[in-house]
């Protein structure tokens, strides 16, 4: 059992090391914190500490700094995390207003959420089995095209113009929009390959290729998001940090463009203290990542997590302002995409 003092001297050693980038000494302790103890004192608490690798000496009479295991006990201990001020909070409300459709809204996310914390961010988009058709609509849009755009209960949509080689008649197409709708909305988008079938056959022949050609297209735009994504912003952020990286930025920066391996981390990721996950330096199972932090937090929509969100950076980071981040933009996106 570790004493309380020594986890105070700990969340010290922590806190002003993430400020300072130096090494903590037991003189600038008891200068900058009311231990009411001797520097004596203070160096038996560190001792301690360092037997139990929380913290260590990076070079020969430095100070202290801590380690994976002392970040972790840090973030286990945090009572609360920093609120947002207000402009911060004012930023995200304006930042998100206007988004037209999911690929803007979550551009606009992880640019926010990179510039309130100044680590890279990722915006997974919503997997495909967890999202249903809201809606199918068919425009004619010249004599031999029609547009369809589909639209899913996460807010995504997709528009694709489809030649079919010969004039359209309105009629017809009102009434495959209606088989379509009748069939597909509320259902998800695994099953929709199943719903479609027999629609075509049961019109008339000369519109059934028609039919069957307008169906195929819808097939190809669900397959297209079958492939899991992430998007990224804020990467130049690791360049301006990479003291804080030993050697060098590569293997992160080589971690993050692996999005497979990227999207199986976070999705190992559940929600821990204050609602969000934390993998801190080795406790990372992706090897590019043993020297940096990945802070992830659940978005919804109609009550239930569709994706994820997040920060990457260094272990010396401000646990407490980038978790209250990424916890108040994952609120502020399940708002937004349920309205």
């Amino acid at each position: 059992m570790i004493p309380d003092r020594s986890l105070e001297v700990l969340r010290a050693i922590v806190q002003d090391y993430i400020a300072s980038k130096e090494p903590v000494g037991s003189k600038s302790l008891v200068e900058r914190h009311s231990f009411g103890v001797s520097a004596a004192t203070i160096r038996n608490d560190m001792a301690l500490l360092e037997e139990e690798d929380l913290i260590h000496a990076p070079h020969t009479s430095a100070g202290r700094v801590p380690t994976d295991k002392g970040y972790r006990l840090f973030v286990d201990r945090l009572s609360e995390v920093k609120p947002l001020n207000a402009s911060e909070r004012l930023a995200i409300e304006n930042f998100m207003v206007g988004s037209a459709d999911l690929d803007e809204t979550l551009g606009r996310t992880v640019r926010l959420l990179s510039q309130l914390t100044n680590q890279v961010a990722m915006v997974q988009y919503p997997t495909l089995g967890k999202a249903s058709v809201r809606h199918i609509e068919l425009i004619p849009a010249a004599d031999t095209r029609v547009l369809m755009v589909l639209i899913t209960d996460n807010g995504r949509i997709q528009q694709h113009v489809i030649e079919l080689g010969t004039a359209v008649d309105e009629a017809f197409i009102s009434e495959l929009r209606a088989k379509l709708n009748a069939a597909l909305i509320g259902a998800a988008l695994t099953d929709v390959a199943g719903k479609v079938k027999g629609i075509a056959a049961a019109m008339k022949p000369d519109l059934a290729k028609l039919a069957n050609l307008i169906i195929q297209n819808l097939l190809d735009q669900v397959d297209a998001n079958r492939q899991e994504k992430i998007i990224l912003a804020g990467t130049s952020n690791l360049a301006k940090r990479k003291e804080d990286f030993p050697g060098s930025i590569s293997p992160v920066l080589e971690a993050i463009e692996e999005q497979v391996v990227l999207l199986k981390l976070i999705s190992e990721m559940q929600a821990e203290q204050h609602g969000v996950s934390l993998r801190i330096g080795r406790e990372n199972t992706l090897e590019g990542l043993t020297n940096a932090s990945v802070v992830v937090s659940g978005y919804e929509n109609q009550g239930s997590e569709i994706a994820k969100l997040g920060v990457i950076g260094p272990t010396r980071m401000d646990y407490s302002s980038n978790i209250s981040a990424v916890r108040a933009v994952a609120r502020y996106l399940t708002k937004t995409l349920g309205n």
